[in-house]
This record gives structure tokens, sequence and C-alpha cells, in this order.
């Protein structure tokens, strides 16, 4: 299989070179608004989709694949709540505090509360119906945190991170809303997040105003439960114990209910369960004939999980660290009106282009908001520009520029284990095999002074660390949140 990786990789790299200066990925100009569907897995490893040589079976994320646009070289923070924040922010979290925590149960934050979202700068460009579903992870310690005070019209789904996929509960509460409404709807997540989406697409469908639809499957995030029918297909056998022998094996309450027989089973199976949910999404655009003029993106919020059963592939390292392992994603687009399908854009882009990409599409020429740390990228979609020469601020002191990467001495998490600055020529070495720092000295000086403003930037926003209040800590009945104290 490792070999089997190294020959794709290569092989997707020459390709991109080979095309990079021949083809234009446009087919058209837009003429119309498109309707936005925001597709976002949790902890999906790059080695992990079938379309970069995975054993786990993503039929219909491949077919999105050959469809769409694989957008090859797509970053992401390394952890999940900083790279939600940048996604619908454009700004980069460490702006906000945001950097080096999640959002846990026992907060007292969220995202700054003067940061726009997307949908409240899509709000006047005609987006009537902006609808969040699945995990939120961006505060809730009170109502203005929540999705539908910023900016979205509905939300289904749940405030918290690694929820239980079957009972729905996090330290010990149903965590499961609609609107600002307890949900009782039983399920498997992953499925009553599919449902809501199907849901939601029939009815928008209906009006004439296209829509924002930001789903964020909490799959195939810990804790590792899967559907006993996903099981099987990977050779689930009931008469062999479960990993782990029932004892907690990450860091949320799920107990033994859906686990198999080894990590990397159950998790293969949790992916299946998202690729099915995503093709049930697709496959209702295209039943509602409104599948030509929706862009449909999709990525996974950071790499994958060490020790979850899930994989890097080529790349080095895992979430949590700067690492490509850590912080680049399988990510495709696709818009049948205006974009060629069957090709791939090695164009360097990330998180924080999601919202001035999206916001030019949709015809809104002044936010009137502060500046986005992303870039938009429609200039590339839309075969206007070949490449857009820039810079990607990973954290701690890592950057990565459309030839380069940079990660400085004692970078990131300890596990990274940096004793000097390394420099890699990212294309040619997407493994980050050879510090080539010594015989590219002029690249490595200029690098540290791209990296040393943001290497400076801080917030006024003060967050706490991640166990700052855990101790102790009662959830509200069912996460109700109601500001009382």
């Amino acid at each position: 299989m490792r070999k089997r990786n190294n020959r794709l990789l290569c092989s997707i790299m020459v390709f991109a070179a080979a095309i990079a200066g021949l083809q234009t990925f446009a087919q058209t100009k837009p003429t119309k608004k498109p309707n936005i569907i925001i597709i976002l897995a949790d902890d999906l490893g790059w080695g992990d989709v079938g379309f970069h040589g995975s054993e786990i079976k993503t039929p219909n994320i491949d077919g999105l694949a050959k469809q769409g646009v694989v957008l090859n070289r797509f970053y992401t923070a390394p952890v999940c709540s900083p790279t939600r924040a940048g996604l619908l922010t454009g700004r980069y979290p460490n702006r906000f505090g945001l950097r080096q925590t999640v959002v846990p149960p026992w907060s007292s934050f969220g995202v700054d509360l003067s940061e726009k979202f997307l949908p409240e700068l899509l709000k006047n460009a005609g987006y009537q119906n902006r609808a969040a579903l699945g995990k939120w992870h961006l505060g809730h310690a009170k109502k203005d945190y929540l999705p539908l005070n910023k900016g979205f019209t509905h939300f289904y789904g749940h405030y918290n991170g690694a929820i239980d996929y079957f009972t729905h509960e996090r330290e010990g509460e149903l965590d499961w809303h609609n609107d600002c409404n307890t949900s009782f709807d039983k399920g498997y997540s992953t499925d009553l997040v599919t449902d809501e989406a199907v849901k939601c697409i029939k009815d928008y469908v209906k009006q004439a105003s296209p829509f924002l639809l930001y789903v964020a499957y909490n799959a195939p995030h810990g804790p590792l439960q899967a559907k006993k029918y996903d099981l099987i297909a990977y050779g689930y056998d009931e008469t062999k114990p479960k990993f782990g022998n029932g004892v907690a094996v990450d860091d949320a309450i799920g107990g033994s209910n859906g686990r198999g027989n080894t990590p990397r089973q159950t998790y293969s199976a949790m992916v299946t369960c998202l690729d099915r949910g995503i093709g049930r999404i697709l496959e209702q655009l295209k039943q509602l004939h409104v599948d030509d003029n929706t862009m449909v993106l999709f990525f996974s919020d950071n790499g994958a999980a060490p020790g979850g059963g899930s994989s890097s592939g080529e790349l080095r390292g895992n979430k949590f660290q700067e690492w490509d392992g850590g912080v680049r994603a399988p990510a495709i687009v696709k818009w049948p009106a205006v974009l060629k399908g069957g090709t791939q854009i090695n164009q360097l882009m990330g998180y924080v282009d999601v919202v001035p990409t999206l916001l030019n599409i949709a015809g809104v020429k002044d936010a009137a908001h502060k500046p986005f740390d992303g870039l938009d990228m429609s200039a590339v979609f839309l075969g206007q520009t070949k490449e857009i020469k820039r810079e990607i601020y990973l954290g701690y002191g890592s950057l990565v520029s459309n030839q380069w990467k940079l990660v400085k001495a004692n970078a990131g998490n300890d596990a990274m284990k940096q004793t000097e600055d390394q420099l890699f020529d990212i294309v040619n070495d997407p493994a980050e095999k050879r510090n080539v720092k010594a015989t590219h000295a002029d690249v490595y000086q200029q690098l540290l002074k791209v990296i040393q403003p943001f290497d400076a930037i801080t917030s006024e926003f003060s967050v706490p660390p991640f166990g700052q209040g855990r101790k102790g800590f009662k959830a509200p009945k069912n996460w109700v949140i109601t500001d009382e104290k």
C-alpha cells in the first residue's frame, strides 16, 4: 500500500505540473448567483479517501473528485475550532485568540463577537436561507455565540465536539438542537445531519433566492462509533472482542456502543457512512435539477487524528501538528455550470480563502468588515489567471508558499520535536523528508521576514487554556443556553 500511495502521489504531482499552464478550469462565466453548499468533514485524513489511494470505500467523494475540481493544495489549521473560525470569517484564528485550542464544553468563550461570519456577509446578497447543520464548536457559553446570532437562519445539530453518535450526549447531557429548541430526534448523528440537509434543499429550492448550506459533519471524529451495517462491510465479527474492551479510548463518553473489532475498522465504517451522506446530498441536488448552479465545496477541517484509525497517507504528521499531514486536507469544489469537471488545481489555497472567494462569486463588493487574511481565489477557478502568488500562515512559526514551506524550531505541538528551523521544497517533497535550508539560504531568509508579522499577531480577546474550568463543571440540562448565571 505504501508503494502504491507513493506512485499515486507522484503521478498526481506530475499531472498537476503538466497541466498548470494549459488547463482552463472554467467552462463559462457565472450568469447568476449559485447556491452554496460547504461540506466539512471532521478529522478526515489525507490518506482516507479513495481518490488518494485509500482502501476505505468512498465512492461518492471519489465521484465528486471526478466530476468536480480537486484542490490539491488546500490547507487548514491543525485542529477543528480554529479551522471552523477561519473558514467562516476569512481571518486567521490567532487574531481572536483561537489558534492553540478548541472550544471545550466547559468554556466561557467563543469566537470574538466583533467578527462577522459568512452568512452575515451574504445576508444582503440575496441569500435568504442560510443553514448550519451538524457540529458548531465555535462557542456556546452564551446565546450571542450561537449560530442563529451569527447570521444563520436555521441550525440543526450540536454545540460541542466529540458527542456520542447514538445518544447525542456530551458531558452526560443531550446536545442536539433544532434552532433554539432541544431536539429529541433518534438516530445516528451522521444520518440525521444528512436527513436535515436533504430536507433543507427540498425546502429552499422552492424559493427564488439562492441558499447557503453549511454541513459540518462530526464524522469521522471520535468517539469511534459506527453502525453495525457499516461495520459488517469491513469484516466486523460479533464473536470477537471490540477494541478497547469497553474502556474509554478517546476524549468523549461513548462507551463501547458502535465499536468494531479494531479502531481502523470502526473508523473506515464511519467514513463510508459519511460518504453515503454526501452522496445523498449530491443526488438530491440532481433530482431537483439544481446541481448545475450549485457550488459544492468539500474538505476536512484538519488532518488525521493520531491513534484514531485514520491515515495521513504519504504526508508527514497528523492532527495538532503543522506538518502537511495535519494541515493539508482532501478538498474538492464542484460547480457544473461554471467549472469543468475532472480536473485539478495545484494552486496554494486554504480555509481562510473561502469567505473572500464566495463573497466575490456572490457579488458582494464591499463587506464593510475587518480585512481578510484569505484571498479571493475565483480568478483561478474562472481561468482568469494561472496562479496567485501567496503564503498561508499555518501557525506556530510555520508557513507555506507556492513552492516552499518553513517550519521554525520548536514550532507547534511538542510531538513535532523540532530542534532547528527547516525548509522544504513542498511541491517536489510533499512528504517533508529533505530539509533544504542550507542549499536555499536566500529563500529561508526571505520566508523568515514574511512570517514575522504573522508570528507577531496578538489578540485582545483572551482565550483560556483548554482545561480551565473543567474541574467541577456540570453541563446545563439538554445543553439549553439561557445566559443565566
